[in-house]
């Protein structure tokens, strides 16, 4: 198989962790979760609720219940994370995707996929209705694609409804013009670096902060357009985003890679679950392809700077959990979670140095 030389191969899948779950955290997690997560996905304005997922993250990184429940009831407070709106009216099998991207549909949407669950089960609603959603990956910056993986993750019935509800009242969804032949690029890499020499792409002007409006906006951009569909989806593709990924949030550390690593991840927990995930790694590519504008459009570090990084010396696995623990930025325990899963899996040790580097440990 060819690769891009600037990324590196996995090489030891299933590495041993030294993270492990707080001994009494456990137990206090799934009714904590439930409660938060009776909250809407997003909260003031328009921004993603992460109180649901980063608590498992927590979690599982070793914080004690105390410091769940503190962070959970400062998050709440600080952000003012509202109920759902009030029902419209109820959907069905025939009517649900009618609803797609309205944020005051939330509750109905919620309210279907609740019901899907309980008759078929969450696996089968996932591998069932998901596809629906695929091209809708962006809703909400990507956080229903990651509301879903923690619900995945914990086996938790009732979140998978909720995170699809979720996904499909903020869904996003990118024009999709009609494409000449097949997809050509194999190479998620390639793809992104062949944005560079396009003049369209350099000073944009978004009329607003918020992740997913960039989104948007790109989208309109008729020579980002004209680069839909172009990646094939591959029996390989998950594992070449996700060294992409790596490599461009390591040379960057910035707010927007930070997403296409955790991505990576989150990607890897729904896919088991589906028929065709390639596919829903294609969309989700598109999503970085669009974010990468955004942080300018730099080169991918050298193989030789991404080694040079791998040998670096970090403090151990429980010093950068704890780091992250104590942080009350959602993102600081999300990548920190992430990257020491995405290690554990994949065995690179440059997971672990921008895992480091996140929570301040190392420069």
């Amino acid at each position: 198989m060819e690769r891009n030389p600037l990324i590196a191969v996995d090489t030891q899948p299933d590495s041993p962790s030294a993270i492990y779950g707080h001994p009494r955290a456990s137990a206090r997690l799934r009714p904590l979760i439930a409660d938060v997560g009776k909250r809407s996905g997003e909260f003031p304005d328009y921004l993603a609720n992460h109180l649901p997922m980063v608590l498992e993250a927590m979690g599982r990184l070793g914080a004690a219940p105390e410091r769940l429940e503190a962070y959970a009831r400062h998050y709440t407070l600080a952000h003012a994370v509202p109920f759902p709106p009030p029902a419209v009216s109820s959907l069905t099998d025939a009517t649900w995707r009618s609803a797609l991207g309205q944020r005051e549909r939330e509750t109905d949407l919620r309210d279907y996929f609740a019901d899907v669950v309980s008759r078929i089960g969450g696996n089968e609603a996932i591998r069932l209705h998901l596809p629906a959603l695929f091209p809708g990956v962006a809703a909400s910056a990507t956080h229903g694609l990651m509301r879903l993986a923690y619900a995945v993750l914990r086996r938790d019935e009732m979140e998978i409804g909720i995170a699809l509800g979720y996904w499909a009242a903020t869904y996003l969804a990118f024009p999709q013009p009609p494409l000449a032949g097949s997809p050509t690029v194999d190479d998620p890499a390639e793809l992104i670096l062949s944005m560079q020499s396009e003049p369209s792409f350099r000073n944009i002007v978004v009329s607003s902060t918020l992740l997913w409006k960039w989104i948007e906006a790109v989208g309109h951009i008729p020579a980002f357009q004209q680069r839909l569909g172009r990646l094939a989806p591959r029996d390989d593709l998950l594992i070449r985003m996700r060294q992409a990924s790596l490599a461009l949030y390591a040379g960057t550390m910035s707010f927007e890679a930070l997403h296409a690593v955790t991505g990576s991840h989150w990607l890897r927990l729904v896919s088991p679950h589906l028929d065709k995930p390639q596919i829903l790694a294609v969309h989700f590519w598109e999503v970085v392809l669009s974010l990468y504008t955004k942080i300018g459009m730099p080169d991918l570090p050298s193989a030789e700077m991404l080694d040079a990084w791998r040998k670096l010396q970090v403090p151990p696995d429980e010093a950068i959990a704890a780091a992250a623990i104590a942080s009350d930025d959602e993102h600081d325990h999300s990548l920190v979670f992430s990257a020491l899963e995405e290690y554990r899996h994949t065995g690179d040790p440059l997971y672990r140095v921008v895992a480091a580097r996140r929570v301040g440990l190392i420069e």
